[in-house]
């Protein structure tokens, strides 16, 4: 008995009250009819008194205030707390068509006044009720007035820059009064032109009201997507549809239909009318701009200050903000040409919500100094498009300085790079010194010293020792030249990474079939050209071709590749065709390419 009644007083002791601060809030529904009743109702987490009504003289006040209380518990962690909420609630009925803004209520609580939120009801003219007429085939499909049921999609901005992120909501607006059961044969938008990220919506559908050319409806959200234009002029939404599934009353057509039920479900078919959106291109950008539009700000770290010669250090440049962050290129570091360079590496964290896309991208760019000294590590300018000013905003991170000291010699050597951090190899290791001692030779007998075949042997291995030792220092010099060795592997690399795209192709793995292709064909001609990656672009790309007498049809296949790779990456999904289509032409391009191109 003892201890029961130590685990009530326990229990009732660790009772925790919300009430820490007093909420006081005023609901009603945002759309009603002329004629049509409906409730105001305040509600406030602590007693309180003196209620004040806001000014009500649009609406006739048909009953209340009456009261209720309801009381919360909730255990977490083994600790009780307990929730009061106390409701006073009205009978209104709109008297006169218009939009009406209720001010805030008050109400006294420990000698304090406390304001509600505000309200704006829309009232509209009343509607008649209107019956949906249905086939006579059992299971066909039902004819709803296109006014009672319908679908649309709207934009939150109409006329955007190329790259400006806009909300695209596919709403079903139905009747009040029609019973909607459910979905079949769903074909949403694909919004082609656009780059797109849907937003998480809940699986269960809920209906609000809503007032749409005048007239309640009962409105589903469908979907949510945030859209980037990449394309300029006028892109145009195709009309899309979706099948509703209505619940029906029948006619009594037997004594079964009436035991068991007069309702069935038929199927209404609906579809979408077209819509356009107006996109603008950007003005002339900076050097600086890598893409991205939207409001950003970016900072940089540098993992080392002080190293020693072939360690390798990291830059670390993050980007954050709202916008197309996905889309945006990675900036480029001008590093000194003694810096051995590998290809930067990107993450990016991104949330996509109302409010739209934002988040971080986050670039490390890894290098190696070869020798020793004081380097400045430059600043990177970023420039970005803000819609809001209509013109471009430039960040900079700020400069670094880097001191260099001399590594231990033996592991030093000299290094080159694939793509990859991980193909990074030792080469060029030096030549073992071949000591002589000097040596008596003693003749016993018959020696072959000085004979004919003692000069033939050692005249021939005298030869072969020199030419061995010349093809072993020509490989060496070969070795230590980085970009030859660079140039010599550069299609055995890019056939690497074209076998890495046919293996994500199979797997329906559409970003990094691209990313593949793209990679194999810049590190081709970086490679190949003894060029950075990051000081390639298409144009200097197609004049070095040109200029090492490759063919028109290649180069202008090598541009076709790089414009489809990189417009695929951010548009709607292309069928397996089109991938085998494109790596098939990939592989011819490079192949022919490496026949004709001129060292």
């Amino acid at each position: 008995m003892i201890k029961r009644l130590l685990t009530i007083i326990l229990i009732l002791s660790s009772v925790i009250s919300f009430a820490d601060q007093v909420k006081f809030e005023m609901s009603a529904p945002n759309a009603v009819q002329i004629g049509q009743q409906f409730r105001l109702s305040f509600s406030i987490n602590e007693q309180g008194k003196n209620l004040k009504l806001p000014d009500l003289s649009n609406f006739d006040v048909l009953m209340g205030p009456s009261t209720s209380q309801s009381t919360n518990f909730q255990s977490i962690n083994g600790r009780v707390s307990q929730s009061v909420t106390y409701s006073y609630i009205y009978i209104l009925r709109a008297k006169t068509e218009g939009s009406f803004d209720i001010r805030p209520g008050s109400i006294e609580v420990d000698g304090k006044v406390y304001e509600s939120n505000s309200l704006k009801i829309r009232v509209v003219k009343g509607q008649p009720q209107q019956q949906a007429q249905q086939n006579n085939q059992q299971g066909g499909s039902v004819n709803i007035s296109k006014d009672d049921l319908f679908v649309r999609v709207s934009f939150s901005k109409r006329n955007v820059y190329r790259g400006e992120q806009i909300i695209a909501t596919v709403k079903l607006y139905a009747e009040p009064s029609l019973p909607i059961q459910g979905f079949e044969e769903v074909n949403l938008p694909e919004y082609e032109g656009f780059y797109t990220q849907d937003i998480d919506m809940p699986q269960q559908i809920s209906f609000e009201r809503e007032v749409y050319n005048e007239k309640i409806y009962k409105v589903g959200l469908l979907k949510k997507t945030i859209l980037f234009p990449q394309q300029n002029g006028t892109i145009t939404i195709d009309p899309f549809s979706l099948t509703c599934l209505v619940q029906q009353q029948t006619r009594q057509r037997s004594f079964f239909d009436d035991f068991f039920s007069n309702m069935r479900t038929v199927r209404a078919k609906i579809n979408s009318l077209p819509v356009s959106v107006n996109v603008k291109d950007l003005p002339s950008a900076p050097a600086s701009f890598y893409g991205g539009v939207g409001s950003f700000n970016v900072n940089a770290s540098m993992s080392e200050t002080e190293v020693s010669t072939n360690d390798a250090v990291t830059l670390k440049v993050t980007i954050n903000g709202s916008g197309n962050i996905r889309l945006i290129q990675n900036p480029v570091l001008e590093l000194p040409t003694d810096f051995e360079v590998y290809d930067p590496r990107s993450t990016e964290n991104v949330r996509s919500n109302d409010n739209g896309m934002s988040g971080t991208k986050t670039i490390e760019y890894l290098f190696q100094p070869r020798f020793e000294g004081d380097y400045t590590i430059p600043s990177i300018g970023f420039s970005y498009f803000n819609p809001a000013s209509g013109q471009y905003t430039t960040r900079a991170t700020p400069e670094f300085e880097l001191h260099v000291v001399k590594g231990d010699e033996e592991q030093s050597a000299t290094v080159i790079s694939s793509l990859r951090k991980e193909d990074v190899q030792l080469i060029g290791q030096d030549i073992r010194f071949i000591k002589s001692t000097n040596s008596k030779l003693k003749q016993k007998g018959f020696t072959f010293f000085g004979t004919t075949g003692f000069y033939s042997v050692y005249g021939a291995s005298s030869l072969a020792f020199l030419l061995l030792f010349l093809v072993y220092r020509k490989k060496a010099r070969e070795n230590a030249n980085i970009a030859l060795m660079r140039n010599k592997k550069a299609n055995r690399i890019a056939k690497k990474h074209l076998r890495e795209a046919a293996g994500f192709m199979k797997n329906n793995q559409d970003e990094q079939f691209y990313e593949s292709i793209l990679k194999a064909f810049w590190g081709y001609l970086s490679d190949k050209l003894g060029i950075a990656v990051a000081d390639l672009n298409r144009d200097r790309a197609v004049e070095e071709l040109q200029n090492r007498e490759v063919e028109k049809e290649q180069v202008d296949g090598f541009v076709v590749i790089i414009e489809q790779c990189e417009f695929a990456r951010y548009s709607p999904t292309r069928g397996s065709k089109a991938r085998q289509e494109l790596y098939s032409q990939a592989e011819s391009v490079m192949s022919k390419i490496e026949r004709q191109i001129k060292r």
